[in-house]
């Protein structure tokens, strides 16, 4: 039923066309610093992620820290012509206070939840959050569509702020989406086993909640992802993420995580790598978004075909890190 609803959202490229996978390229590093960072993009880009977003967890929401995360996203983003969009997922007041002072923000993010008490336990309100899509719509930085939020989610996070009053996990999970279709973003996922086996005890649960959220946030009308994930006390391994993968991307979801090596050093986590986002999308045929590929093609990353090309010592996204 999931597959069956088509959301498709806009920035500088098209994001969940059937027949399409796209990735968020996640470089974090544990000090954000910039050398690192730059060396995750160039080793997610040349194995064809990022379409639909490179996006940064930083490791501190210090604002200087969060500017020159940006600063350096928005360099290598013009420097080499990428039709994507950058995001460095701070606390959404600190983007607020960057956007009033001319920093490059494509995208807003923040977690949300599905209940008032669960919001406020994430410091924003609904009122916030519509003062954050005016301002950052009002930048126009897309150039094919003006979708500019971001939001994550999770089954469990109301529970665990004691913010849930009574309601079961996937009710309020399914109300934060109703939260979020309000203010048209582009991408939405679900964080689904970072929440830890308090929550999703293990690979069984993770897999039902990956599914139920899926079907929901597309249901609902959003542009639905997922952090197809799990912590490591959990009783779950990469088998669960595999199985996980392979489902979502039969059911059709918009995009996945791409972190090296599926193992993010920063938030102390298992996701999945590049090479699982070339696999699902071999196997099942699936392509990047249409405007990110034509790029991989020029920059001779993916053939026509979609297939990965050898990798060239000297390529010219080696100069990210140099």
């Amino acid at each position: 039923m999931a597959r069956k609803c088509e959301v498709v959202t806009q920035f500088r490229n098209t994001i969940g066309l059937r027949g399409h996978l796209s990735t968020r390229l996640q470089p974090n590093h544990p000090t954000d610093d910039a050398r690192g960072v730059a060396a995750s993009i160039v080793d997610g880009l040349l194995y064809g992620s990022g379409d639909a977003v490179i996006g940064i967890n930083p490791a501190t929401d210090s604002p200087a820290v969060v500017r020159g995360l940006l600063e350096m996203l928005e360099d290598v983003r013009e420097k080499f012509s990428i039709p994507t969009q950058s995001c460095v997922l701070c606390h959404l007041t600190t983007t607020l206070e960057l956007l009033n002072k001319s920093a490059p923000v494509d995208l807003t993010f923040q977690s949300i939840g599905g209940t008032e008490k669960t919001n406020t336990s994430f410091g924003v309100n609904l009122a916030l959050l519509e003062e954050a899509w005016q301002a950052t719509l009002s930048l126009n930085r897309g150039t094919v569509g003006k979708h500019v939020m971001c939001f994550e989610t999770g089954q469990g996070s109301s529970l665990s702020a004691n913010a849930h009053h009574g309601v079961d996990q996937q009710t309020c999970e399914a109300r934060a989406y109703a939260v979020a279709r309000k203010y048209k973003p582009l991408l939405v996922n679900s964080v689904v086993g970072f929440i830890g086996p308090e929550y999703l005890y293990d690979g069984k649960q993770i897999i039902r909640a990956a599914l139920e959220d899926h079907f929901c946030g597309k249901l609902l009308g959003l542009p639905m992802g997922m952090d197809i994930c799990y912590t490591n006390h959990a009783e779950a391994d990469q088998d669960d993420m595999d199985n996980l993968l392979t489902l979502l991307g039969v059911a059709g979801c918009n995009y996945i995580m791409g972190v090296p090596g599926a193992d993010d050093i920063m938030l102390h986590y298992q996701s999945t790598s590049f090479h699982d986002a070339l696999y699902i999308r071999k196997v099942l045929g699936l392509r990047p978004a249409p405007e990110f590929e034509q790029w991989l093609v020029g920059q001779d990353i993916i053939d026509r075909q979609g297939q990965l090309q050898p990798a060239q010592k000297q390529h010219l996204l080696m100069k990210i890190i140099k």
